[in-house]
């Protein structure tokens, strides 16, 4: 596992874990609400397919299908994600743990934990004529399930929406369904295209602070250069904090006061019960321009970890949290 898959995994699972121990949170009161995108639990219909289905996956590896897939194991929330989407959710017959969307996911039997390692054998015994992996599986898991005779494709380590855009066509291609496919991509870009020019429009770009983990609030984990995190703040008219340095990382409090950010988004408030009340008793958070202008916001930061349909909804949150005057 390269050192960004296992980054995200140790920051998911350290999430999880303080999450259940944290004292319960207030719930979001500033942030502004965005329904979740309603999912059709029809049976799905599926087009058919005279040639066999042959893509190239986000590992490089050519996978082949010889009809569209009907039996689907899922690695990952945001693939899982996608088939519900897509109306095909009839076709999961097992999920990952962290599978918890939409509700109805869980009705599917889960295959357990994917760490350390995913558990093959669980997999294997429910006859998938596809596995759904993601850009955090570890790729020697693809292997050995590759080895076993399990067909896997494996979607993008996405670090912008183009490559989000491009797993939904290919798990639309991959279950006889590209016609539903396009359509989705089609109506997320053009979402994504009315929130970019709204915020065209912006005289000022706010400084703002994503902070991801707070395990140690002194210095908090956030996200740097190349991460998808920061595309999303881009994208909705932010200039982002933590772009002081690459990837994922615990920023010191003397660099956030340098930057003293505009906003701050609590994507910590998910798994962690971080909120503006939590941040402002930190010491010395009190003198950051954020703090002060009570621009502090809890944010649900599935909607920026998932990379799937869901993330449209993330970045106009954002850019509602960002540019108020703009979306009213």
């Amino acid at each position: 596992m390269n050192r960004k898959f296992l980054l995200i995994a140790i920051l998911g699972f350290m999430l999880a874990a303080c999450g259940s121990a944290a004292t319960p949170a207030a719930q979001p009161t500033a942030a502004p609400i965005i329904e979740p995108t309603t999912v059709p639990t029809l049976a799905p219909t599926l087009e058919p397919t005279a040639a066999p289905i042959i893509l190239t996956d986000g590992l490089g590896r050519e996978v082949t299908l010889a009809a569209p897939a009907a039996r689907i194991v899922s690695l990952a929330p945001s693939n899982t994600e996608i088939l519900f989407a897509l109306n095909a959710g009839g076709l999961l017959i097992g999920r990952d743990d962290f599978s918890d969307y939409p509700p109805e996911a869980a009705n599917v039997p889960s295959i357990g934990s994917l760490y350390p390692n995913v558990n093959a054998e669980a997999i294997v015994a429910l006859q998938p004529d596809l596995v759904l992996a993601a850009g955090i599986t570890n790729p020697a898991d693809v292997q050995k399930l590759a080895d076993l005779g399990v067909t896997v494709y494996a979607t993008s380590f996405a670090t912008d929406l183009d490559d989000i855009f491009n797993d939904i066509l290919a798990v639309g291609a991959l279950i006889g369904k590209s016609g539903e496919a396009d359509a989705m991509v089609a109506g997320l870009k053009a979402r994504v295209d009315s929130v970019t020019a709204k915020v065209s429009a912006a005289a000022v770009k706010p400084v703002v602070f994503y902070e991801v983990d707070a395990t140690e609030p002194e210095k908090p984990w956030t996200a740097g250069t190349g991460t998808f995190i920061d595309t999303m703040i881009a994208t909705a008219g932010g200039v982002n904090a933590g772009a002081v340095a690459a990837d994922y990382f615990q920023i010191s409090f003397e660099q956030l006061v340098t930057q003293d950010p505009d906003v701050i988004v609590l994507g910590s408030f998910t798994y962690g019960g971080q909120t503006p009340e939590l941040v402002a008793q930190r010491p010395g958070w009190d003198s950051l321009k954020a703090v002060k202008n009570n621009t502090v916001y809890t944010f649900d930061d599935n909607l920026v970890s998932r990379p799937g349909p869901r993330v449209v909804d993330g970045l106009e949150t954002l850019a509602k949290l960002f540019h108020p005057d703009l979306f009213k």
